[in-house]
């Protein structure tokens, strides 16, 4: 079909045990061996069967990239007593209570694991804050006595080190090592060849630069793949998150999934010239990860931002088909998802048609015609072993895009892959050809013999 990676859910055990999607991280060194939290297997399944996932993937030439929680820790075996101090959850700096005595669960000894790849054990010295006193059953933002919040992350509420549960502190040297050896670790035992980190905004940044040279340098993997969910709808704070970092990282692009929100909201009334405006992908391609939606925006989650059905075909054509970014494909968007209570969100019709259509046909130079608010369309000009393609997109009524496919395709008879427009395209003597689109939706045009159109 043309999926080369697949980005798997958070392997490891975590809190609430096999009912948990595994954001809630207990112990990352138990990837569904030990019995823990009341099982062994993960959500996901066993060590085993995390095995033969890899193995058979990697026989389709398909990659892992690992989802990465090094933020926080959830479900700590015991609980301790230490000083702390309650802080404004809208201004981390401004201290709401005096020094205190509270009870959180920061106590993390993994009995069922016995020591088996690590011997660390933690406690609250290892943490900077909690989001729970047991003492006296209140929830908020503790920080811990002696501890402060990293200043290398986001400046939302002043400073958004914390997030949830207890706040790991990854200037102790201890916690330190231990997530470099996991970092090194998992990446070897598991067979993959990446990250997607968690939550990168809310750990200092330093640290994850650190994390990751330290993985590379340890797997003789130099080009191990990181990206990071850095969720902001603001590309200059990426951009100097990004700058801050001193490696390669990538990012999820998340101002072009907002302009896609906003264009599947506002539908004829969206621009479609302005798309790409103010996106990663515009500004440094080579560290976009595009996407469309995931498992946080989908309708009923903390980050729902569901970008319409209508729009989602040319949502992805425009991550598909185009040069820059390195797309990302929701597993719900492919096989339909689960809504709030009883609603079921379909999957979006011929998603593999445009995956398939990258991969036989998104080559070569890319001929832009951006020149009306309503239907925009792009040539690529394939290359030596691949033929191209031209694509055209309406947000509105149907429309036409007059565009030069190469003097080479004069007289070839071209079709649209998807067949949601009828008809044909016969190209000049001068390379041009008339490209239509239906109204809201997207076509996408190759000549009727180009390599691989049997597989349509």
């Amino acid at each position: 079909m043309g999926i080369t990676a697949i980005w798997i859910p958070p392997p490891y055990k975590a809190a609430v045990g096999e009912i948990s999607v595994g954001y809630d991280v207990y112990d990352l060194w138990d990837l569904g061996e030990f019995d823990q939290k009341g099982t062994r297997r993960t959500k996901y399944g066993t060590k085993e069967e995390l095995d033969a996932l890899v193995k058979a993937a990697n026989e389709e030439g398909i990659v892992i990239y690992i989802d990465t929680v090094l933020n926080h820790k959830f479900g700590g075996d015991r609980t301790e007593v230490f000083p702390a101090v309650q802080v404004n959850p809208g201004d981390r700096f401004q201290d709401i209570s005096p020094k205190h005595d509270i009870e959180g669960r920061t106590g993390f000894d993994f009995p069922g694991r016995g020591g088996k790849y690590s011997s660390f054990k933690w406690n609250f010295n290892d943490f900077t804050g909690v989001d729970f006193d047991a003492r006296s059953g209140q929830g908020g933002v503790f920080r811990i006595w002696g501890k402060a919040w990293s200043t290398r992350v986001d400046t939302e509420n002043r400073n958004y080190d914390f997030l949830m549960g207890a706040d790991v502190d990854p200037t102790v040297p201890e916690v330190q090592e231990d997530l470099f050896d996991w970092g090194a670790w998992v990446i070897d035992n598991v067979g993959a060849t990446g990250f997607r980190v968690d939550a990168v905004k809310h750990i200092d940044y330093r640290f994850i630069s650190d994390f990751i040279k330290s993985a590379r340098a340890r797997t003789q993997k130099p080009a191990l793949f990181a990206v990071g969910e850095f969720w902001k709808d603001s590309l200059w704070d990426i951009n100097n998150w990004l700058n801050n970092l001193g490696t390669q990282f990538s990012v999820f692009d998340v101002p072009l999934h907002f302009n896609f929100k906003e264009a599947s909201d506002s539908w004829n009334r969206f621009d479609m010239r302005k798309i790409l405006d103010d996106t990663l992908v515009q500004s440094r391609p080579i560290d976009a990860v595009t996407f469309v939606d995931n498992h946080d925006t989908q309708p009923g989650q903390s980050l729902e931002s569901w970008v319409q059905p209508w729009f989602k075909p040319l949502a992805y054509a425009l991550i598909l088909l185009r040069e820059a970014g390195y797309p990302c494909v929701f597993y719900g968007d492919m096989y339909g998802c689960a809504g709030p209570g009883s609603q079921f969100q379909p999957p979006v019709s011929q998603l593999a048609d445009f995956i398939r259509a990258r991969k036989l046909f998104a080559y070569g130079s890319t001929w832009d015609a951006w020149d009306h608010p309503n239907c925009i369309g792009w040539v690529r000009s394939g290359d030596k072993d691949h033929d191209g393609c031209a694509v055209v997109l309406c947000n509105g009524s149907e429309g036409i895009k007059w565009m030069p496919v190469g003097k080479e395709h004069a007289g070839d008879r071209w079709t649209d892959l998807l067949k949601w427009h009828p008809g044909e395209v016969i190209i000049n003597q001068d390379g041009w050809g008339e490209f239509r689109c239906s109204a809201g939706s997207v076509s996408i045009w190759t000549k009727t013999n180009a390599r691989g159109r049997e597989e349509f």
